[in-house]
């Protein structure tokens, strides 16, 4: 016979008779909701990201073996890896199953359509057997492809696959011309693989290394390696063959190998290092936003327990133990909570999509982010407890009832129940304190930031990039050649006030770091060699950036290679040929001060590198130090621009400054470049304003949503207290019109009532500062420019916060001053 659970029945009875009397007062159930929805919708959308982020393992087989590696010396701690470096790694370490190597580049796609530029990474074979990936069609490269003189492939990723060849698989085996070289396609990666980030094709590294530049052990070409531990091997054990292996190469090559040592990560490490303590912080923050959601709950159900004291003491009369009517008030709490939560997904999904419109590239991992089977169990998690919690004290309340004087009880409230909601006041106002004290210290931190000179202008400039293929442009002259006639172009269109080409742009690390000596000094021991940020400019190219001139002159035209008398440079490669070319230098004012700093830099020379035969280079200017890393940091290395037409390289940014709209310029540059070579395309086209708001996206992510946080929070407390004065002008109407009848003037009251709600907001408002001070030194690491015990933040925000509480108990304090003395003592 079927085993029934004699409890059922009474439990559908008391989720029934919970919805009707939630229905039965629509007004209060709808702000429970909506308070709960707010506070569970808050925290499900960041504990997406931090679930995706930093919980969710990388999408690999045992993802706990990838390791990162990439090679440091004193001067740089994320320097790339030298290709022969790699290749006696891969031979000679004992604890690695699989290391492979990838670098990032970007590959021109001609004679399919119009011409575009995919980003590629360039990778050796082992690198998809470490990751224990495979093609989706087709296969990934084989050793004999990785290597000099190998058959030139390409593996697609999905996403190229389906956007550009239609997703026909026919495309495989087809031929396609990337940079003028035809490449055979052999696979399509599957759709949810994308490493590195945002490339959209794999092409063998190994092709390259025969190339001299890259047999240069002091050449490091962007490379960094992924390693997967053998079964039973750890981390430790890794860092320190690596750390052998890295001594050995030092003594074998003293002069590339100094100092020259291995960094080791867990892969996910590397992803999340920079944003891990953020997001903590993020959630502690969004946690103090349910706490008051809470805290602002109870307090209604504790108003809404009073009313139903009377229904209480009847059904206790009648039979009903107190477990049964607290089950009954907990039914009604979880019901609350778990419509609460459904609401709270919605505000959750448009929560991450905002996350991701606010800042999309500042969170790594940013695809996996979304409401999945784990967060979905938070959410329920979170509704339960939540639930359970908000509900527990009012339920313990209206539950503990005498029958005898509750059915004689005039409906006035009790002094612990009153003590009970001033206290959850207090709770609100010193957690809703914290949050608007981090909030304002972030807005003073973006502020600062948002003022930061970064030694150029960014109005009325636009930027795209070119890369020329080497099999078409072969030689510097030819590339110069190019982007000459590209920059006369462009300086006809009407509108364009100056027009320049550069290597790299600021505020994106994207030039290169060389080595360098000042001739006719000593030279410094091999790890102590300075290191510089290059960049190849074009004339005009300062002029353009309003880099201000400090000393000397800007670059001209006749800075180019027929400058360089008397150099044969036809015998030389073309890295030889580029340096050698080069003899004219620009440099900051910091490169000048810490060189030079008492004497006159023009005219002064360095080498490139250690070696004493190579070209010297003058210097001819000096110019304004720029933010080459972001607003927020840069790196204390010198910065030094060579001429273009001197040192000519393959990719460039061209910048141009316009007197209107830079936006409206950009298909009429299209069309220019085509009238010179139809096959070269432009990409990553951005004003430098964008490039500026990219440089603070991570800044500008926090403020948004602490300042979120904080604006729930602070709404949450105001309605709070003002309920609770509310409510308490309600239960003392009596006791305020014996006072008036025996002589009490309404602005006694009215002071009365005003002291009572600003006690407890006083009291939060206390505490709150105690715990700000505390908690706010967590977010040190997220502030610019500000301290965490910042003064001026902690002052501001306490008087806004007192100021509010202060309006919140103003509109009771009148209401209690409209009493009538008559009516009011006859009040129930």
């Amino acid at each position: 016979s079927e085993i029934r659970n004699p409890e059922d029945p009474m439990l559908h009875q008391d989720i029934r008779y919970g919805a009707r009397m939630l229905l039965r007062n629509p007004g209060v159930t709808s702000i429970v909701i909506l308070a709960l929805a707010l506070g569970i919708g808050a925290n499900t959308a960041i504990f997406s990201v931090v679930n995706a982020v930093l919980l969710r393992p990388m999408p690999y087989s045992e993802a706990n073996r990838l390791l990162f590696l990439n090679e440091t010396d004193p001067n740089m701690d994320e320097m790339s890896i030298s290709y022969p470096n790699f290749t006696d790694w891969r031979n000679q370490n004992h604890v690695f199953e699989k290391i492979g190597v990838y670098n990032r580049n970007s590959y021109t796609l001609t004679g399919y359509g119009d011409a575009e530029r995919i980003p590629t990474a360039q990778v050796s074979a082992d690198l998809f057997a470490a990751l224990r990936v495979n093609a989706g069609w087709g296969r990934v490269f084989t050793n004999d492809e990785d290597k000099p003189g190998g058959t030139p492939v390409v593996v697609l990723s999905y996403g190229l696959w389906q956007r550009r060849f239609g997703g026909q698989t026919n495309i495989l085996n087809q031929n396609l011309t990337f940079n003028g070289k035809t490449y055979s396609v052999i696979g399509i990666m599957p759709r949810d693989f994308l490493y590195p980030s945002r490339v959209e094709m794999w092409v063998p590294v190994g092709q390259l290394s025969g190339d001299p530049n890259w047999q240069q052990r002091g050449n490091h070409p962007g490379l960094y390696a992924i390693a997967r531990l053998k079964p039973g091997a750890t981390l430790e054990q890794a860092k320190a063959d690596m750390d052998t292996i890295a001594v050995n190469l030092e003594k074998q090559y003293p002069n590339s190998n100094t100092s020259t040592r291995v960094r080791i990560r867990p892969l996910l490490e590397v992803f999340v290092s920079d944003i891990r303590w953020t997001l903590w912080v993020l959630f502690g923050a969004v946690g103090f936003v349910l706490l008051i959601a809470c805290a602002n709950i109870a307090n209604l159900l504790l108003a809404r327990a009073s009313s139903r004291q009377k229904e209480m003491a009847i059904r206790a009369a009648m039979g009903a133990g107190r477990w049964r009517l607290l089950r009954q008030l907990l039914t009604e709490s979880l019901l609350l909570s778990v419509l609460g939560g459904l609401v709270g997904l919605g505000i959750a999904q448009l929560g991450i999509k905002l996350i991701l419109y606010v800042s999309p590239n500042a969170i790594p991992r940013s695809r996996e982010i979304g409401l999945d089977l784990p967060v979905l169990g938070f959410t329920l998690g979170v509704a339960v407890v939540t639930g359970i919690f908000f509900g527990l004290v009012p339920a313990l309340h209206a539950s503990q009832v005498d029958v005898h004087e509750t059915l004689k009880e005039t409906g006035r409230g009790t002094s612990r129940r009153q003590w009970l909601r001033g206290s959850l006041v207090v709770v609100e106002m010193a957690t809703t304190m914290v949050l608007l004290i981090g909030a304002g210290l972030m807005i003073r931190s973006f502020y600062r930031l948002q003022h930061v000179n970064p030694g150029f202008s960014t109005d009325h400039l636009t930027s795209f990039n070119m890369t020329l293929p080497q099999k078409k442009y072969p030689n510097e002259d030819k590339r110069a050649d190019f982007f000459n006639q590209l920059v006369q172009k462009i300086r006809t269109i009407p509108g364009v006030e100056t027009v320049a080409a550069a290597s790299g742009l600021p505020l994106g690390n994207n030039g290169w770091q060389t080595s360098f000596t000042v001739a006719d000094r000593p030279l410094p021991p091999l790890d102590k060699t300075p290191l510089m940020e290059a960049c190849s400019v074009t004339p005009e190219y300062f002029q353009a950036m309003k880099i201000p001139l400090l000393r000397g002159r800007y670059f001209t035209d006749q800075d180019n290679r027929a400058f360089v008398a008397g150099k044969d440079l036809s015998k030389l490669n073309e890295g030889e040929r580029m340096v050698r070319g080069a003899n004219v230098l620009i440099i900051d004012e910091e490169f000048a001060r810490r060189y030079w700093p008492n004497e006159d830099p023009i005219g002064k020379q360095i080498r490139l590198g250690r070696n004493q035969d190579s070209q010297r280079m003058t210097v001819v200017g000096v110019v304004g130090r720029v933010k080459m890393e972001s607003l927020s940091q840069d790196s204390n290395r010198v910065q030094g621009y060579f001429a273009y037409y001197q040192m000519s390289l393959q990719g460039m940014t061209v910048v141009v400054k316009t007197a209107g709209d830079p936006n409206d310029l950009i298909s009429v540059a299209r069309q220019q470049v085509k009238n010179i070579d139809s096959d070269q395309p432009i990409y990553g086209i951005r004003t430098m304003n964008e490039i500026r708001a990219e440089s603070v996206a991570p800044e500008r992510l926090n403020l948004t949503l602490m300042s979120i946080f904080a604006g729930i929070a602070l709404v949450l407390a105001v309605v709070g207290i003002y309920g609770v004065m509310s409510y308490s002008v309600t239960q003392r109407t009596h006791e305020i019109g014996i006072r008036m009848a025996i002589g009490a003037s309404p602005k006694d009251v009215f002071r009365m009532i005003l002291g009572q709600g600003m006690k407890l907001a006083v009291i939060g408002v206390a505490l709150g500062l105690v715990g700000a001070y505390a908690l706010t030194r967590l977010m040190a690491t997220m502030l610019f420019g500000v301290e965490p015990t910042d003064k001026v933040t902690f002052v501001t925000i306490t008087i806004v916060l007192t100021g509010v509480a202060l309006l919140a108990c103003y509109l009771p304090g009148r209401r209690a001053t409209k009493v009538e003395p008559v009516i009011s003592l006859r009040y129930e």
